[in-house]
């Protein structure tokens, strides 16, 4: 190896003193690499984690007890390879010594990033930082398995160079059989990658009333890779594949800058009531009403001459829309109770049969 080379380079001039003891002369290159790499683990990272106690952040003293160990061990293993050169063995053993160190540094390394990912995955999910809006919790077992897999597979791809195996076929053979798989489970992927782009976009969150397509209106119990799933009011639970759901025009009455929730109640009245005293009567009924929030405030709009009836519209506000049933059977009450009191008539449809004569 290139960085072998330059260790017995730069320790030319002390080996030799050593020359015709080359037992001797690989003892000693392996002894004072072993020197440099204690000075380098115990000194240097010494002082580096004294600086990082300084942080607010324990990232930096994570990290460093992590990369202690790989640093100090190929430190190690190149002066063992170095020395390996100056002693009297055959080359083929030789040779074989060197590929088991650099495999057992390899395996090393392969650790110490897995480690490494899994801290800074944690990191971004769960830390202040959201500039990284995939990165998520509910993704994190997602991204912190693809980092994975992706490390093992370059150890792997290194590991087969170190020992001469072409990897040409192999790339070609993995590159059929992703595509085979990808056919076969592209329903799959497509949910499974819908359902990150859910998570990273939240258009809902757990504990959302949402409305899919106009029609299912259910609460949202559970969001994960392949699915969503929905509460409704009949407490029947619907699984939803995310590609639908990725697809779909979804209506969110819990989102916005709050939770608080609209109702309407149309409530038609017949010609020649008085609309002042309907408007005052509805005001009143929504304002004696607890579920209805007193800011923003009730108010009645008048929106139309109807067929039969003046057509009016109480706008209230709840503050959940899982109360909205509820608030609206009270709401109708009270207003029915309170008309026939005032005898204001809700006129309903209806129409005259005039029979002009009867048979004979």
């Amino acid at each position: 190896m290139d960085y072998v080379t330059k260790i017995v380079a730069y320790l030319s001039p002390l080996l030799q003193l050593l020359n015709g003891h080359p037992w001797l002369k690989g003892g000693a290159v392996i002894l004072i690499t072993f020197i440099f790499a204690s000075v380098i683990s115990w000194v240097i990272f010494g002082l580096l984690k004294i600086a990082s106690k300084k942080t607010s952040s324990r990232l930096d003293d994570r990290l460093l007890s992590i990369i202690r160990v790989p640093i100090y061990y190929t430190l190690l293993m190149t002066g063992f390879m170095a020395g390996i050169r100056f002693m009297p063995i055959s080359t083929q053993l030789a040779e074989s010594i060197s590929n088991g160190f650099q495999i057992l540094g390899i395996l090393i390394w392969t650790i110490a990033l897995i480690r490494i990912s899994k801290i800074i995955m944690h990191q971004l999910a769960w830390g202040k930082d959201h500039r990284f809006r995939l990165i998520q919790p509910q993704t994190l077992p997602l991204f912190d398995n693809l980092i994975k897999l992706l490390i093992i597979a370059l150890a792997l791809y290194i590991t087969f160079q170190v020992w001469g195996i072409d990897m040409t076929a192999w790339l070609a053979s993995a590159g059929v059989i992703g595509i085979a798989i990808g056919f076969a489970a592209k329903d799959t992927l497509a949910n499974l990658f819908s359902g990150v782009f859910i998570l990273a976009d939240t258009p809902y969150k757990i504990g959302d009333y949402i409305v899919l397509e106009g029609e299912q209106r259910g609460k949202v119990t559970h969001i994960g890779i392949r699915s969503t799933r929905l509460l409704t009011r009949d407490d029947v639970e619907i699984t939803i594949p995310n590609s639908i759901m990725g697809n779909s025009k979804i209506i969110n009455q819990s989102g916005g800058p709050h939770p608080k929730f609209r109702i309407r109640v149309k409530i038609g009245v017949a010609y020649g009531s008085d609309i002042d005293q309907v408007r005052e009567i509805l005001i009143e009924i929504a304002k004696t009403e607890p579920l209805i929030t007193q800011y923003p405030t009730p108010r009645v709009r008048f929106r139309t001459f109807g067929a039969s009836s003046l057509d009016l519209e109480l706008m209230g506000w709840i503050e959940d829309p899982e109360l909205r049933g509820r608030t609206l059977d009270k709401l109708n009450t009270s207003i029915y109770k309170r008309f026939n009191q005032e005898n204001i008539e809700i006129p309903y449809a209806k129409q005259d049969l005039y029979i002009k004569e009867l048979p004979n």
